[in-house]
């Protein structure tokens, strides 16, 4: 990607929290840093004429005028000069509230393009595509948290910096010149030399700086993938933690993670070997440059053309010249950085956006009227493209039973997503019921982070729900030890068992009421007697309930009215459970 393209991807990633209702607080805060930066450059002005006067007092070894520019004021050629204690003050109060204004439009920026990239990730489920099909979206949770955080902060950094460099070189481009001396080359007359020489040295510097830390992007832009990748998989590790134990995977465990900080150890090196060749030349280009304004001006001051304060007033001014054509040099390796995180999140909002473009295609999932669950035509596809499974035309009533069954891998959990509208992969329609409330449990229940409460109470908010329903779902649930712990923060899903977690699902199922309920697997953790007595009490506490489910234990059958049957990539939906499937017509 070139840098046009990287300043078009920053503009499109930027401009819009600029306009958007953010726009009257973000502009305001801005503008006052913007001012306050200003402010600092016209002190550093203001301190290059006090630098003047204060060497000047030194060299004529007057006492009474350099306490005075210390501590008070002193009349000069120039005008009344405050006393350094004064412009210090000033220049600190300024400083701290230019960081910490900019550090409250960083927290505003940044909590805009969070909410943002959020809703474009949750939206059209386009979270569950990418999780399908990554893409160059890979570890999402990191652009979101650190790639977000690092675009705010360094382009807030870098663009207040690149402004003050161009105020401050516009500020004392105007000393310089007028006290640089004409310099004469072959016979040509060149005024304002030491301005030219300072454009010379900084391009001469920017150019070189370029050449050799070029590779810095690239390698940047890795290391910021391979640390994500280091870092999902420590996650996954814990959250996996018992698995692995009874597995007695620690070995293998460890080899992977390893592997994976290998490379990032082996791009790491690679980023020290090019960061090592660009710093060798920026600190000999900064340190060169401490003494370079002083060589420049000596001649002038060794004629006698000027005092020592103008000649310090000439370096300084040189040295502030230099070092604001040199901004590009100074902060090469960090505008490589910026980069590699513009192009991660750009990355990542063009992946939000094709998930959301092909957010209509797959299987069609049609809520329309009436009270009958159809598939017709459905033809379920993996995200590479082959059919998984295919059913021509399929129903249920309301109050229906239905189990589905098949081989491992047939399709079966596969045909549940497609009837929840979130299978992006096959074609064909699913009409489901208009106004119908759904539920799917899954094998795993999904326990979200936070109070064991909201975890029962999930999708719905815990405050939405009647404390005596909630504590009578636990407790026909078999869950009923765990009640003095509603209110306690913990990883739920690590720290409860598997059937605990499947009962605390059905109890869920018991608080939302649903009217439609799939279940996929969701009793397989529990005993046959446990998973007897939570069929009976579905069947009895939601009256009318239609229920879908997968399973492959016999006693389940007896719960349900029908049969479908996935065999040979196709779906045979059967008259009842004690008889043969026949094909779907």
């Amino acid at each position: 990607m070139t840098w046009r393209a990287t300043l078009r991807d920053a503009a499109s990633l930027a401009l819009p929290f600029w306009r958007s209702p953010e726009k009257g607080k973000a502009w305001t805060l801005l503008l006052v840093v913007v001012g306050l930066n200003l402010a600092l450059v016209a002190m550093a002005v203001l301190l290059s004429f006090w630098n003047r006067e204060f060497f000047n007092a030194l060299e004529a070894r007057d006492a009474e005028r350099f306490t005075a520019l210390l501590f008070t004021w002193a009349e000069t050629d120039s005008g009344t000069m405050p006393g350094f204690a004064w412009i210090a003050a000033l220049y600190i109060l300024v400083a701290v509230y230019a960081l910490y204004l900019r550090q409250a439009l960083q927290i505003r920026w940044r909590r805009w393009l969070t909410e943002g990239m959020l809703d474009q990730w949750l939206a059209e489920r386009a979270h569950y595509r990418l999780s399908l099909d990554a893409g160059e979206a890979d570890n999402p949770d990191q652009r979101v948290s650190e790639d977000a955080k690092l675009f705010v902060d360094m382009t807030l950094t870098l663009g207040l910096g690149l402004m003050r460099s161009v105020v401050t070189l516009l500020s004392f481009l105007f000393v310089l010149w007028s006290l640089s001396d004409s310099v004469t080359i072959l016979g040509v007359t060149i005024p304002g030399y030491l301005v030219w020489v300072a454009i010379l040295y900084a391009g001469l510097g920017t150019w070189l700086a370029h050449l050799i830390g070029r590779p810095l992007a690239r390698l940047n832009f890795r290391q910021q993938r391979v640390e994500a990748d280091f870092r999902y998989a420590l996650v996954r590790f814990r959250d996996g933690s018992e698995g692995i134990a009874l597995h007695r995977g620690e070995t293998a465990e460890r080899t992977g993670l390893m592997g994976r900080f290998a490379a990032v150890m082996a791009n790491w090196w690679d980023l020290m070997v090019a960061t090592k060749r660009l710093t060798f030349f920026t600190t000999g280009y900064t340190q060169v440059a401490i003494v370079f304004p002083f060589v420049v001006a000596a001649p002038a001051f060794f004629a006698g053309r000027i005092p020592l304060g103008g000649l310090t007033q000439t370096a300084s001014a040189f040295g502030e010249v230099q070092g604001a054509l040199s901004w590009i040099v100074d902060n090469y390796a960090a505008l490589t950085e910026w980069r590699a995180t513009v192009t991660r999140l750009s990355g990542f909002r063009r992946a939000l956006d094709a998930a959301r473009a092909h957010a209509g295609e797959g299987v069609k999932a049609a809520a329309t009227p009436g009270d009958t669950l159809r598939l017709d035509a459905v033809s379920i596809a993996l995200p590479d493209g082959r059919t998984l499974l295919q059913a021509d035309h399929a129903e249920i009533g309301p109050g229906e039973r239905v189990l589905v069954t098949g081989p491992s891998g047939s399709g079966k959990s596969t045909l549940f997503r497609a009837i929840a509208g979130i299978w992006p992969f096959g074609s064909g329609r699913v009409e489901v019921p208009e106004g119908a409330r759904a539920m799917f449990l899954p094998q795993r229940p999904y326990l979200p982070l936070g109070t064991l409460r909201r975890a029962v109470c999930y999708p719905s908010a815990p405050d939405s729900l009647d404390e005596s329903d909630l504590r009578e779902a636990m407790e026909l649930a078999g869950l009923a030890h765990l009640l003095p712990r509603l209110d306690e923060e913990d990883a739920w899903g690590a720290r409860l068992s598997g059937g605990e977690q499947q009962r605390l699902a059905l109890a869920r199922a018991l608080l939302n009421r649903p009217d439609w309920l799939f279940l996929d697997e969701a009793t397989a953790s529990l005993d046959p007697a446990m998973e007897r007595r939570l069929y009976e009490l579905l069947l009895k506490r939601l009256p009318g309930l239609t229920l879908v489910s997968i399973a492959h234990r016999p006693g389940v059958a007896e719960f349900h009215t029908r049969r479908w049957e996935v065999r040979d990539g196709r779906l045979y939906a059967g008259v009842d459970s004690s008889t043969d499937s026949t094909a779907a017509p």
